[in-house]
């Protein structure tokens, strides 16, 4: 029986002593990136809260200081969870100040509840509502994340950090369902899930490296020159017949998925054969197609062309444009579009 509750508290703590040491590892590797840092607060947040159930588990007169500490980072975990998905879906290396507020109206309301109305004098006030709070804010911003990611969720499964984002949020639900239901189960139950999602996190993380470097082998044979204009020319007709260009969350990935081709190829073919990147690619198509409708619609205001030809912000319409055609695009309109119009 000793020996069972030793193993007991191992497994359980495994979790929080490695997700703490985890959090750190990508604390100090983010070098300023936004995602990662949530990304690490999030791991970090999470290891404290279990770590908590666990020593009040096994020692159930923990000073209440200690449960107010883990009850607290629970209230973070699900902003961080949001946090970390928004901010994944854009390179910003710091937050916009709408999230500053919104981050900041959470911290404000948790040192607040924790200095004014401590645990060890308001006990029942914390069991009756405060408590039960944290998890509902916890589901909350759940629920919220799921929303975001939902929506945008063909543009996550195309790339390993999208899919990766999921899993991470499909872990946190685990964690918060493992503990909403510790009243039919047991309190050490959530401290147990999250060991157990770090561990399957690893394996998935081990795998999806081994099957990035199962493409490599296609970076040391060159392709021919037939065969690449054949195939340059097969993606120029593909992407032209469906108009994929014009889609704003086209990736390579899911481009080489549609084309029939590995990833690592299809770079290679641009790269390599077509002197160009992806991303160089695809501009150059959507100014082309800028282009056209400039010349078919004189009187279609700039925002509107630029979302048509699949661009997501004028400034890189703009840039973009200018840096293809040499000039503005309102001054191609003026002097291509009255032509075409008189036609």
């Amino acid at each position: 029986m000793i020996l069972s509750q030793h193993f007991l508290f191992f497994f359980a703590m495994l979790g929080a002593f490695t997700g703490m040491a985890l959090a750190a590892a990508v604390w100090w590797r983010a070098n300023g990136k936004v995602a990662e840092r949530w990304l690490s607060l999030l791991i970090f947040v999470i290891s404290v809260r279990t770590g908590k159930s666990v020593i009040y588990f096994f020692w159930p007169d923990l000073p209440r200081f200690a449960l107010q500490f883990g009850l607290a980072a629970c209230v973070l975990i699900g902003p961080c969870l949001y946090f970390l998905a928004r901010s994944s879906r854009h390179s910003a290396t710091e937050p916009n100040w709408v999230d500053r507020v919104h981050l900041g109206v959470i911290v404000a309301i948790v040192v607040a509840v924790n200095v004014f109305m401590p645990y060890s004098d308001h006990i029942a006030l914390w069991r009756r509502a405060f408590i039960p709070g944290t998890e509902a804010i916890w589901f909350g911003y759940l629920v919220l994340t799921s929303v975001h990611l939902t929506m945008h969720r063909a543009q996550l499964l195309d790339t390993p950090s999208g899919r990766m984002l999921l899993g991470v949020a499909t872990g946190v639900w685990a964690i918060w369902f493992a503990y909403f239901t510790s009243g039919y189960t047991s309190y050490i139950f959530g401290a147990l899930t999250f060991t157990f999602v770090l561990a399957a996190s690893a394996v998935v993380f081990m795998r999806m490296r081994r099957g990035d470097t199962a493409i490599e082998p296609y970076e040391d044979r060159r392709i021919p020159p037939i065969e690449a204009a054949t195939q340059l020319k097969a993606l120029a007709e593909l992407i032209t017949r469906e108009r994929l260009h014009v889609d704003p969350s086209l990736t390579l990935p899911r481009l080489a998925r549609r084309f029939g081709q590995p990833q690592a190829r299809l770079s290679q073919l641009l790269n390599d054969n077509n002197k160009t990147s992806f991303k160089q690619y695809l501009t150059q198509l959507r100014v082309e197609e800028a282009k056209l409708l400039l010349q078919q619609s004189p009187q279609k205001p700039l925002e509107i062309i630029a979302d048509s030809a699949g661009f997501q912000s004028m400034s890189t319409f703009y840039s973009a444009f200018k840096k293809g055609v040499g000039v503005t695009p309102a001054a191609y309109r003026s002097a291509h579009g009255s032509a075409h119009g008189s036609e």
